[in-house]
């Protein structure tokens, strides 16, 4: 493993080493023990879309591990002025030891990680958001002691996080039902993915038919970054989407929840349920720290 450019890329084995390594990492970093795993390396952290997370889980991540994070926003960068990827990639290969680039296209992270000789990590793109569902996979085995076996039900836009969990879930046992309404579904390469898994994947138009029986539910905003303007007709389309008590009755008692955050309560999501479920939202925000740790370890010690 080089480059962390999609889920679909990874193996069923890749990714519970990376879930392994992530929780020895957690767990020693809880008892004072110091990883300088990357001693003397950079890591370039490119952002062309903002972040709360994902910023600052890579730049503490990077400096806990012994490493030098530079934080290089798109509109600082030539590449923020029409310089083209290839050129960048090549150039920053040749001052960094890793790339994590956070970004719209998932073209952009395939051409850095084509065109440049160091590690490119996909920090998100409109297509896919590899570290955070590793972060997922992480929480919900620490809550339930097993990924295999478990069913996780997604209610929302099939969008990048979608995409991202249907692949995660599938390769590591899980049985994944999504709800989405006609428009906003999953992309294509998905559900070509998910076919080959047979009826361990499921796609509804209502929440409670996919809910029915879960171990998890996990919802998103309804808009997410960029999709700003699409804000009031995504409200119409997405009515009825959202997790609420009565939603959760139909899913297994001890049932927990995920959501990537921010969330927009209210919405997507009620105050009573988030707040219930609070500790294992922010379980998993803090899992995206140990998560991409392991990812930045695994992706430069084998560059």
């Amino acid at each position: 493993m080089k480059n962390l450019l999609k889920m679909l890329d990874l193996s069923s084995e890749e990714i519970v080493e990376i879930l392994n390594l992530a929780d020895q990492l957690k767990y020693e970093q809880k008892h004072g023990i110091e990883h300088k795993l990357l001693a003397g390396k950079s890591v370039g952290l490119i952002f062309e879309k903002a972040s709360t997370r994902t910023r600052v889980s890579f730049e503490v991540g990077t400096y806990q591990l012994g490493g030098q994070p530079i934080f290089l926003s798109s509109k600082d960068m030539q590449i923020g002025r029409g310089e083209p990827v290839q050129d960048t990639a090549r150039v920053l290969s040749r001052y960094l030891d890793c790339i994590m680039i956070r970004t719209f296209a998932q073209s952009e992270v395939e051409d850095l990680a084509k065109y440049g000789s160091i590690p490119i990590i996909n920090g998100l793109t409109d297509f896919c958001h590899p570290c955070q569902i590793l972060a997922d996979l992480m929480t919900i085995r620490e809550f339930k002691g097993k990924l295999e076996g478990l069913k996780m039900c997604f209610i929302g836009d099939g969008n990048n996080m979608m995409n991202s969990l249907i692949v995660g879930a599938l390769k590591t046992g899980m049985s994944i039902a999504v709800a989405c309404p006609q428009g906003y579904e999953p992309h294509e390469d998905v559900l070509a993915f998910a076919k080959e898994y047979g009826d361990k994947f499921q796609m509804f138009r209502t929440p409670k038919e996919a809910v029915v029986d879960a171990d998890v539910v996990i919802t998103d905003v309804w808009a997410s970054m960029g999709q700003e303007g699409e804000a009031e007709k995504r409200k119409k389309a997405f009515d009825g989407y959202q997790v609420n008590d009565e939603l959760m009755k139909l899913a297994k008692p001890d049932a927990m929840i995920q959501h990537c955050l921010p969330a927009h309560r209210g919405e997507e999501i009620t105050e009573e349920v988030f707040e219930a479920h609070a500790n294992e939202i922010f379980e998993e925000a803090e899992n995206r720290l140990h998560a991409q740790k392991a990812v930045m370890v695994k992706c430069i010690n084998n560059a």
